[in-house]
């Protein structure tokens, strides 16, 4: 049997960035359990009507959230070096000033995802020409930062009375619009990419009023922190996801956070003749002391995996999964592989999922 997970950190001493680390385990013993606090539940309960004189805004996103897009990290709300969101939970980082909305990986990306205007307003300013790459290293970072193009490709649109949106990370020669342009909301501004300061193929949304950053989950206020009243400025109201599934499938060879964004393993079919069968999920806010259980069946229905394991941290991004190898002993035989996934909290079901994928025979 074949586990690993692969972690993501937010290094913000460094680089204010995720970045990635890897640790492997072999072993089918779960890791001890360890205590976790999930986001505070009452902190996203607490809402009020918006105000009406405060622009509305939709997700800048032409996508369905949870199912091919995910919001995956918020505004930090803690003025400190510390980071929480506003609902107490750990989905952002260090002076984050935005909410990224993600697409799964790049496959995603180059068929096209659109950016859309938030709310109507004029287009101030924009960029288009920054290459489409996802940072690896902490000198790829360095350099980006030296050049001043964090934002990678994006725009800047005014709302009126104050409000003003900024768009991240998108995609190279794909904007639509020009500086000057009336625009509407839902109009179509450009390309979901990986331009500038960015791991993973994202639009990062920055909201302003009056030139201070506002966290659209939150609205205008003088408080920070998390668990106070909201009168959030979403048009329609979206709800708190700090845990979720990116992706999840099956693989014939080992595995790389790397390949998994750039989006290498959609196979629907594999053959018999290749070296192992990996069952695999890519997931995000995983919670120190969430428990993992996977199972691997063949086509015969027989469980080849059974497999539980614990976080021993948490990490705003990562992956695992179990397999098999192929052997003269024990072949991968031809049929329809089945993959189950549950991930637990607190004894709680949080996420479930099942893949399958056909094994074909050599002939």
């Amino acid at each position: 049997m074949l586990s690993r997970r692969i972690l993501l950190f937010s290094l913000s001493l460094l680089t204010s960035i995720l970045v990635t680390t890897a640790c492997q385990t072999n072993s089918q013993t779960s890791d001890s359990p360890q205590s976790s606090q999930p986001g505070d539940k009452a902190a996203y309960e607490v809402v009020t009507s918006p105000n009406p004189d405060w622009v509305q805004f939709t997700p800048p996103i032409d996508c369905s959230l949870g199912e091919d897009c995910f919001t995956l990290l918020y505004v930090d709300r803690d003025p400190s070096d510390n980071a929480q969101d506003f609902a107490c939970g750990r989905q952002t980082y260090d002076g984050h000033k935005g909410t990224d909305f993600a697409i799964p990986n790049e496959v995603a990306m180059n068929e096209g995802v659109a950016v859309i205007a938030a709310a109507d307003g004029t287009v101030l300013r924009l960029r288009d020409a920054e290459p489409d790459r996802r940072l690896r290293t902490a000198a790829d970072i360095a350099a980006v930062e030296e050049q001043g193009r964090e934002c990678g490709n994006g725009l800047v649109m005014d709302h009126g009375d104050g409000w003003e949106t900024q768009y991240c990370h998108l995609k190279q020669d794909s904007i639509v619009v020009e500086p000057g342009q009336q625009v509407t909301q839902g109009e179509t501004l450009g390309l979901v990419g990986l331009s500038g300061k960015t791991t993973f193929p994202h639009v990062h949304i920055t909201v302003r009023y009056q030139g201070e950053v506002i966290d659209p989950f939150v609205g205008v206020t003088d408080e920070t922190g998390c668990n106070l009243e909201r009168r959030p400025l979403w048009e329609t109201p979206l709800g708190y996801e700090p845990t979720g599934i990116l992706s999840a499938g099956f693989a014939a060879e080992d595995l790389s956070l790397d390949r998994l964004w750039r989006g290498d393993f959609t196979d629907v079919t594999l053959s018999q003749d290749i070296p192992l069968i990996y069952f695999w999920v890519h997931g995000y806010g995983i919670l120190e002391g969430d428990v993992e259980h996977f199972r691997l069946l063949d086509p015969e229905g027989t469980v080849i995996t059974d497999y539980e394991q614990t976080a021993d941290q948490s990490n705003l991004n990562w992956y695992n999964g179990v397999g098999k190898r192929n052997t003269a002993q024990r072949p991968i035989l031809p049929g329809t592989w089945r993959g189950e996934y549950e991930l637990r909290r607190n004894g709680e079901v949080i996420v479930s999922l099942e893949r399958e994928i056909e094994v074909q025979a050599v002939r």
